[in-house]
């Protein structure tokens, strides 16, 4: 792959330039280096790593990865290493990489959600921060904050206020209302947002009659979720004026283009990695190849250009 130059430079928040819109979509390619022998990690757009609570979670009981048509069912249960190990174990190697690093957060209180910012503000070698607000507030009865506009400027705000850093605020699509979410988000200060995270689903053995997670219910993502995802992005990009970052089912150059004209400024790949490991760096040059060819000067001329 030669020098990408300024084709493809996009900004997903201010400060925070990207030389390309391919990112990692956070809990499908570890903590970055668990890839480093498939993908030129350089190359990225940015990493976003798996999600960090405070403290280490074991994550549910297997079997927490379910195959269904045209996508897969997870219930990791976001097992992760905690704050501490993964400041000290996996911050060294993510330093030695060109490409922004991208801290994804989960928490069950507002106050571990305003813990973990302030404690990564200054840990060097992170851009930004990306908070996952799919999770349960254990507080309000074990709503997840991403279904409560009040919840998700609450929690928007309260990490906000404990951070410099860029904070980008991931939607979650179990809601009635895309919008309301996101225009909460964009009012409690993020700098950008991202959408979508998975949609419940779940799957069932017909033989044994029972359920193929052993959580029940899980994440649901893949093409099959494509078309909820681009919709709700078009949707979000008509109401909020900070930039969007488009999630769900991206495996080809073609769906990066078509997120980016419905209005997103850069795009997260997922399940395509567990797929195809080296499936960002495939999409990088497939997609220089096609501005280059298209005569824009800049990819940045298609996003949101959707006619309609």
């Amino acid at each position: 792959m030669g020098d990408l130059g300024n084709l493809l430079r996009v900004d997903i928040a201010d400060g925070l330039q990207l030389v390309n819109p391919i990112m990692t979509a956070s809990g499908t390619f570890g903590y970055g280096e668990e890839f480093s022998n498939f993908v030129n990690l350089d190359r990225l757009g940015a990493l976003v790593v798996k999600g960090i609570s405070l403290k280490p979670r074991p994550g549910n009981p297997p079997p927490r990865i379910a195959e269904t048509s045209c996508g897969m069912l997870n219930a990791i249960g976001l097992e992760n290493v905690g704050l501490e190990k993964f400041v000290s174990d996996k911050m060294p190697f993510l330093r030695t990489i060109q490409a922004p690093v991208i801290v994804n957060i989960l928490g069950d209180t507002l106050e571990e959600y305003a813990a973990l910012s302030e404690n990564l503000n200054d840990i060097k070698g992170i851009s930004a921060i990306e908070v996952n607000i799919s999770c349960p507030n254990v507080k309000k009865g074990g709503v997840a904050f991403g279904t409560d506009p009040a919840m998700v400027f609450q929690v928007t705000e309260a990490v906000k206020s404990r951070t410099t850093l860029p904070v980008i605020i991931k939607l979650s699509p179990n809601v009635t209302d895309i919008t309301a979410t996101a225009g909460a988000a964009e009012d409690g200060g993020a700098d950008a947002i991202s959408l979508i995270n998975t949609l419940m689903g779940m799957a069932i053995d017909h033989r044994s009659r029972r359920p193929r997670l052993a959580n029940i219910i899980g994440g649901l993502s893949g093409p099959a979720i494509k078309p909820v995802a681009l919709r709700m992005v078009w949707q979000v990009a008509n109401v909020v004026k900070i930039p969007i970052i488009g999630i769900g089912g991206i495996m080809t150059v073609e769906d990066v283009l078509e997120f980016m004209i419905a209005g997103a400024s850069a795009v997260e790949i997922g399940t395509a990695n567990l797929i195809e490991p080296d499936a960002t760096e495939r999409i990088i040059e497939g997609l220089h190849d096609y501005i280059e060819e298209s005569g824009c000067r800049s990819i940045r001329e298609i996003i949101g250009s959707l006619q309609t």
